[in-house]
């Protein structure tokens, strides 16, 4: 690894002084884009979405456009919920006590590890009578109060008898488990499992938000930022669980692997669908009222950060395809599942020749419901395809129910597990330290192993940023004008990005007498925006005036969103904007599940510049992408994705670490930003493409350094000692 000499007159050493003086000082802007008090036309400076926005799903023309689309969406969801690589599965422990007989079947109580000590619950259902590997359902249950445990009221249940919603009494007042025993009594195991917080599963709350008493810089809690920048949250944990109930349900001896369904209503219909479009095992899904394009989910254990960022349920519902998928709707938010979501579903089914495994049923007589007319259509679909054998109709008889002391898994012998914020405080502790070692072991050493790595780590910084180089003509630059400014001609320009509806101001300085012989671009990201370019006599800095000497080179500025010309004062925000409404501020993944961060937005904007340039440019020029101090980590990640678009780059990290961010509106906090080797993880994606870093002392991170050594190219890695200035 070569030491910077100060003697050198290599390209990449002239950029880099340009970054050693550029301290992030808010300087008078020489001259604006756009008339005075005039905002770039960005969609960004709008409305954010939110839950309840209109998430209407389009399919691409082809299967193979499909294809592709759906492994994204697949990554983003499993980098959104923690679990881009999958935690290290430890050994379940399953414990099954307490049979209870009824007619026709029998009743266990379950408890299993997900992660070391943190506990599973549900009850297992199973027929009697019935020889050999058999078909399994299981069932999440959803925000019912007391959840598996739930009764409704005596009114409630009373309308539901008049008004046709339900059969039978019994029924009617314990829906959760009529499903359950009747799926039994139909010939299938079913495991009906606790969401976090409720019934036995009594380690954690379920979703208490932002707690200043559980975000601290060591042993945090769920909902902190420190949680964040590690993709830690409840639907994570949620999503986890169900996975290794999964492992757990498809080992046992009386289940067949190959027909697994999953079903469940209203929060267990996202659980469905989000299992189901992750993992390829289960056969048959049912996801009741969940799935459509208006409101998306509304608790904190339906939502991340990165979920549903240009997405939404009815896209993640056809990743189930082309496995049979059946939904219904009610007079809720999914009431318009006919007309929107279904025919797109039908079109990705199509592309796979089985149209006529999605279907809907529209019940919008009734509210939010898994009542007995739902339930009917759900027996029907699981009789089809899970190939029961069963006489149509199905229909549901009377029962007796459980009562909670023979559903609960604890007991005397069996007592409840300790929880509480310290228990919270231990589960994240090992999570954490399983992770580190699971990106450690990642650190690549030769060409198979960095190619992991670029898929572990690229393929995350990919769906956290959620952008690529835009593709050719996509950004046009809107000349505005051109000013002399002495040697120098300024350019100003609008950079216009139509299809994602942004607008970037930018600045491009070049000699007077390049007379189009342009050889290197250099672009300069500064945390104070173009006006970093300038002294404050608004002349071109000397370092510029550096670059600009080497003949046949531009320098390039641009206002990154929340820079100059976005804000009415020039400085740059302070703060990273929220939703506040109904107080989704407690929770980070109400804002960040539908809209990019702001961080990510202004590598988007470095991307686009980029793009420009490639596109306007000889493809000779060179481009050359220089991240001042404070401007470091976004360039960082934009050269990361852009790969060799970009010919060189320097860096000047200042030392930043996403692990280090403690407020969630921080506009450097980047959710997930801390769980790949933190910035240097981000680093090492660039190899072996040229790259000068400073801000890290004499010595680069350790990832760096193996990533451009398995390269095979140690030497276009080069270090400038001492500290960033």
């Amino acid at each position: 690894m070569e030491k910077v000499c100060g003697t050198r007159r290599h390209c990449i050493m002239v950029i880099a002084l340009a970054v050693l003086s550029s301290g992030g000082t808010l300087r008078a802007e020489p001259g604006r884009v756009l008339p005075a008090g005039q905002k770039p036309n960005d969609r960004r400076l709008g409305p954010m979405k939110d839950l309840n926005g209109y998430f209407p799903f389009s399919p691409p023309a082809t299967k193979e456009a499909w294809l592709a689309r759906a492994e994204q969406v697949r990554r983003q969801i499993l980098v959104a919920t923690g679990l881009w690589p999958m935690p290290t599965k430890t050994p379940a422990n399953a414990v099954i006590h307490g049979r209870i007989e009824r007619d026709g079947y029998t009743v266990e109580k379950v408890f299993l590890e997900s992660f070391p000590g943190h506990f599973v619950t549900g009850n297992l259902y199973r027929p009697t009578g019935r020889t050999g590997k058999l078909p399994g359902v299981l069932c999440p249950h959803g925000h019912w109060a007391n959840g598996r445990f739930y009764a409704a009221d005596e009114k409630r249940h009373r309308w539901d008898l008049v008004e046709g919603a339900e059969r039978f009494e019994v029924g009617g007042r314990s829906p959760l488990q009529a499903r359950c025993r009747q799926l039994a009594k139909m010939g299938c195991v079913v495991f009906h499992y606790d969401m976090v917080g409720y019934a036995d599963s009594v380690q954690l709350d379920h979703g208490p938000g932002y707690r200043q008493a559980m975000s601290t810089p060591e042993n945090w809690g769920y909902f902190s930022p420190q949680a964040e920048v590690r993709l830690q949250s409840m639907m994570g944990l949620q999503t986890y669980n169900s996975i290794r109930a999964l492992d757990w349900f498809s080992a046992l001896p009386d289940v067949d692997p190959h027909r697994i369904a999953v079903t469940g209503a209203s929060g267990g219909g996202t659980q469905t669908f989000i299992l189901c479009a992750i993992d390829p095992r289960p056969a048959v899904a049912f996801p009741a009222v969940m799935v459509g394009t208006a409101m998306q989910g509304g608790c904190t254990c339906e939502n991340a950060c990165h979920l549903r960022v240009e997405t939404g349920n009815v896209e993640i519902a056809a990743l189930i395809a082309p496995r049979p998928l059946g939904m219904t709707a009610a007079d809720d938010w999914t009431k318009e599942i006919m007309a929107k979501g279904l025919p797109e579903l039908k079109t990705v089914y199509k592309f796979f020749g089985v149209e006529d495994r999605v279907m809907a049923k529209a019940l919008v007589h009734f509210p939010h419901n898994y009542n007995y007319v739902s339930r009917a259509v759900m027996y029907h679909w699981m009789n089809k395809h899970l190939k029961l054998g069963l006489e149509e109709p199905v229909v549901e008889d009377d029962f007796k129910p459980l009562s909670i002391a023979e559903m609960s898994v604890w007991d005397a012998q069996h007592p409840k597990p300790k929880g509480g914020d310290d228990y919270e405080r231990s589960l994240l502790m090992w999570i954490t330290a399983d992770s580190e070692r699971q990106m450690q072991a990642l650190v690549p050493h030769d060409a198979a192993s960095l190619a992991e790595y670029r898929r572990v780590v690229g393929g995350a910084l990919e769906a956290m940023i959620g952008r690529t180089v835009p593709p050719k003509g996509a950004v046009r630059a809107g000349r505005d004008r051109f000013e002399h400014s002495g040697p120098y001609v300024v350019g100003k320009a609008l950079l216009r990005y139509e299809a994602k509806g942004e607008e970037i101001p930018s600045i491009t300085i070049f000699p007077e007498d390049t007379k189009g012989d342009l050889r290197r671009v250099v672009i300069w990201i500064d945390p104070v925006g173009k006006q970093g370019l300038f002294n404050s006599d608004a002349k071109p800095r000397e370092e510029v005036c550096k670059l600009l000497a080497e003949g046949g080179t531009a320098v390039v500025g641009i206002d990154l969103v929340g820079q100059g010309e976005f804000t009415p004062d020039g400085k740059p925000w302070a703060k990273a904007r929220l939703l506040t409404a109904s107080g989704w501020n407690r929770f980070l993944g109400y804002t960040l599940g539908y809209n990019h961060s702001l961080f990510a937005q202004r590598v988007h904007d470095v991307l686009a510049v980029i793009a420009v340039i490639r596109n306007e440019n000889p493809a000779n020029c060179k481009i050359c992408l220089v991240g001042a101090k404070g401007a470091g980590h976004w360039v960082a990640a934009a050269r990361a994705i852009a790969g060799s678009t970009v010919d060189e780059a320097v860096i000047d990290t200042g030392g930043f670490r996403f692990a280090k961010v403690t407020t969630l509106d921080d506009p450097d906090l980047l959710p997930g930003g801390a769980k790949y080797l933190d910035l240097p993880g981000i680093l090492a994606l660039s190899a072996p493409c040229p790259m000068e870093l400073r801000g890290e002392g004499d010595n680069a991170p350790a990832v760096v350094t193996a990533a451009y050594r398995a390269a095979g190219r140690p030497d276009n890695l080069k270090i400038a000692s001492g500290a960033a200035k």
